[in-house]
């Protein structure tokens, strides 16, 4: 796994852990098809289709229709490591598409990655359950 800057975005690349996390996250579940590459922004999945196109898909809700195109070269870019964030994910408490605050105050909290996995696994079934009885 390597971590850092990337421009204006910091990502995190699964690199070989990429199927553990894929498991974590069930993704399969989520987005059958994709393969798991990575987390943009940390708000953001970065995944693969099968035929190698990358795209970002928010974490919260996962939908196909949400797929943004996401030019990453190899995986291997230069990151630029920064000590503040290894092992830390941001995560809104209350999730933006749930009415969630994006700002930085209460709503915001520092989660390990198994944390995370569990959150968007959570919000991602209580969104779709929503979606169901609306």
């Amino acid at each position: 796994m390597t971590e850092g800057w990337h421009g204006d975005d910091y990502l995190i690349l699964f690199g070989g852990e990429a199927p553990k996390f894929e498991k974590a996250y069930a993704l399969s579940d989520l987005l059958p098809g994709y393969r798991l590459l990575g987390l943009k922004g940390w708000d953001d999945f970065i995944i693969e289709d099968g035929d190698g196109a990358r795209f970002t898909v928010p974490t919260v809700p996962v939908l196909r229709r949400h797929l943004s195109s996401f030019p990453l070269g190899s995986g291997r870019e230069d990151l630029t490591p920064d000590s503040r964030f290894h092992g830390k994910i941001k995560w809104h408490i209350t999730p933006v598409a749930f009415g969630g605050d994006p700002s930085q105050g209460d709503n915001l909290t520092w989660v390990t990655l198994d944390q995370h996995a569990q959150l968007v696994r959570f919000w991602n079934q209580k969104y779709r359950a929503l979606a169901r009885d609306a």
